[in-house]
């Protein structure tokens, strides 16, 4: 059975860069909407449903890092960033807000396609067999839902912390190199500042640790990476 095509919402006030973003994409088969502003942004993204949204940091009514919090509050919609700036203030912000990549102007447009292959695909990536929550002490990981409690509560989580979240959990007590944590979880070989790992990571802790600044569940091996370990309850 074909998959249907995703469907993509660019998002940018600079109508050669969206014009362009939107004429290459045609090309390769996906269904677009555009706009120039965060309202009309919203007004498409309620009535598109879209895959993935491209987002412009800079935008005349709003600022991007806050629509791209409020479009992720509604689902679990990717959102890919663009920025002008080569620094990782940027990123780190974006990340925290719960974007799930960036890319830096001026771009290619050929890399900007490979992110949002290696972006759905976690999506479009489905399991024939039922996949089982993953309950350590007072943490429950449901991958079947995508959602995890903490004391019985709910914890929101964007899609890209989820899936770093479960990849670790699913790998107790193995250390995972930060080149090895976006290959196996963003699904292609980054090339640029693997910090991007690390912001994450912080991202999770506050959100699922008692103490994020003592973490007692994703723990970090200097020089190395992260592992996850814990007691892993039977159920």
């Amino acid at each position: 059975m074909t998959m249907p095509a995703a469907k993509i919402l660019v998002v940018d006030d600079d109508p050669a860069i969206r014009n362009l973003i939107v004429r290459f994409l045609n090309q390769k088969d996906y269904q677009l909407e555009s706009a120039d502003n965060g309202k009309d942004a919203l007004e498409a993204f309620n009535k598109f449903s879209p895959d993935l949204v491209i987002l412009d940091i800079n935008l005349p009514d709003t600022v991007g890092f806050n629509l791209c919090e409020q479009m992720q509050s509604r689902t679990d919609v990717f959102i890919l960033m663009l920025t002008n700036r080569a620094d990782t203030s940027d990123k780190q912000e974006g990340f925290g807000k719960g974007a799930d990549d960036f890319v830096t102007k001026p771009f290619d447009l050929v890399e900007l396609e490979c992110r949002i292959r290696a972006i759905l695909k976690r999506k479009r990536s489905v399991t024939p067999l039922k996949q089982q929550s993953l309950i350590f002490d007072n943490l429950v990981i449901d991958p079947e839902r995508r959602q995890v409690t903490v004391n019985d509560s709910l914890v929101f989580l964007t899609a890209l912390e989820f899936d770093l979240l479960h990849f670790l959990a699913s790998h107790p007590g193995k250390v995972w190199r930060r080149p090895e944590l976006i290959q196996k979880v963003w699904n292609y070989e980054h090339v640029g500042d693997e910090r991007v790992v690390d912001v994450h990571i912080g991202q999770i802790r506050k959100k699922i640790e008692t103490d994020s600044s003592e973490p007692s569940l994703i723990h970090t091996v200097r020089g190395v990476g992260y592992k996850f370990e814990t007691a892993l309850s039977n159920n």
